[in-house]
């Protein structure tokens, strides 16, 4: 009850509630966007932070991964285009009419596949192995032989092969002490080429039987081994014996083994790889 001796009454208690009040609601407010302050700049030092590892991780893979496959020239070996594959497809399957096999040079360096017919490439390889391993699976599923455990051993032993036959191919370079300019991305491209006999072989023995899928297969094996000694001889024997020039000698002698141990070799592997598809 007020004191009527009071002239003015009393409103602290009133004021003061609500006071609290407002003091408490802002509180939080205050506390969130002091929080943000803090945080914001170091979300922001992370982010860099982040970016910044990033960008020198990608660096060094970039650096370490170019040291064992070079990057930049496989991008020589694909720089391809439809005219050189449809060129080049002709000339693995009927290379007796090609005069010309040397690679052409332009200060120092081999030009791109897709100007020069007798520049190797990795496209038609690595398509070509795609697609035989694709053409393996229909010939067995004509056969009521597929199964992806009977198709992924075909893969895997089409692709031991290819790396046991670069292997020996370059430990026999070796010990023959050629000096070439054959780097290790030429053998498999060449060494890659047969895939396309051997398909053609494979289609031909799908559509004609056994007949025909040996001898379009004896067609094919011919004229990659043409193909080989013609384009490997520029590279591996000397230049009068590229050229035709009876040169003495015992290591010339073995370079022009060398040259066609490997082509006569594609016709093994091209028969060993595809004569169980045909039934």
């Amino acid at each position: 009850m007020a004191d009527p001796n009071q002239l003015f009454d009393d409103t602290s208690a009133h004021a003061g509630s609500p006071a609290v009040g407002y003091r408490g609601q802002e509180t939080p407010g205050m506390g969130f966007q002091a929080q943000a302050l803090l945080t914001e700049p170091m979300s922001n030092f992370a982010v860099a932070y982040g970016s910044s590892l990033a960008s020198q991780g990608k660096e060094l893979v970039d650096k370490n991964l170019d040291r064992f496959i070079p990057i930049s020239k496989l991008k020589y070996y694909f720089a391809v285009d439809t005219v050189y594959v449809g060129k080049k497809l002709g000339l693995l399957v009927f290379p007796y009419m090609h005069q010309n096999w040397e690679v052409r040079y332009q200060q120092d360096t081999p030009v791109a596949p897709r100007f020069d017919i007798n520049a190797p490439d990795l496209y038609i390889p690595a398509m070509a192995f795609i697609t035989y391993i694709l053409v393996a699976g229909l010939a067995l599923g004509t056969q009521n032989r597929f199964s992806p455990e009977i198709l992924g051993i075909q893969a895997s032993s089409a692709l031991v092969w290819l790396i046991i036959e670069v292997l020996v191919t370059l430990l026999s370079l070796y010990l023959v002490t050629v000096n070439t300019d054959l780097t290790t991305i030429d053998l498999i491209a060449f060494s890659g080429y047969k895939y396309v006999g051997m398909i053609v072989g494979v289609v031909s023995g799908l559509l004609f039987g056994r007949t025909g899928y040996y001898l379009v297969l004896l067609w094919c094996c011919i004229a990659i081994v043409v193909f080989m000694i013609r384009s490997l001889r520029l590279k591996i024997l000397s230049e009068a014996a590229a050229q035709g020039v009876l040169v003495r000698g015992a290591k010339n002698q073995l370079r022009m083994y060398l040259t066609m141990a490997i082509a006569t070799a594609q016709p093994v592997f091209m028969y060993w790889l595809t004569y169980h598809l045909v039934r």
